[in-house]
């Protein structure tokens, strides 16, 4: 997600979103911590976390939205439909285990 809530790599594009990481990542060894010392001071040491938790949200939105998407073409579709199964209804069906915030660095 941008920051201004646009999805930027799609959630299903899973080999997109590791190569970028690997990409930015390549010839680190150590996290950056002018980035850690902003990331913390924007946040409060993370007690601020509106800002993201707005994000993830739009995120979570956009995941609802696409399976709805593929629920509707499947109904259309040979072979069944996904339509009836593992229905997503919200936030509350997700568990956030690690977040990645990517922000350049001033140079």
């Amino acid at each position: 997600m941008s920051e201004e809530g646009e999805v930027l790599i799609h959630h299903l594009e899973v080999k997109k979103t590791l190569d970028l990481l690997r990409a930015l990542c390549k010839g680190k060894s150590s996290p950056i911590m002018e980035a850690c010392r902003d990331f913390n001071r924007a946040t409060e040491d993370g007690r601020k976390m509106d800002f993201y938790s707005g994000l993830l949200q739009e995120a979570i939105r956009s995941i609802i939205r696409v399976k709805e998407e593929s629920d509707l073409v499947s109904l259309f579709s040979a072979g069944g439909t996904t339509a009836l199964l593992n229905a997503i209804k919200g936030i509350e069906d997700f568990e956030l285990i690690a977040f990645v915030v990517i922000r350049r660095v001033n140079a």
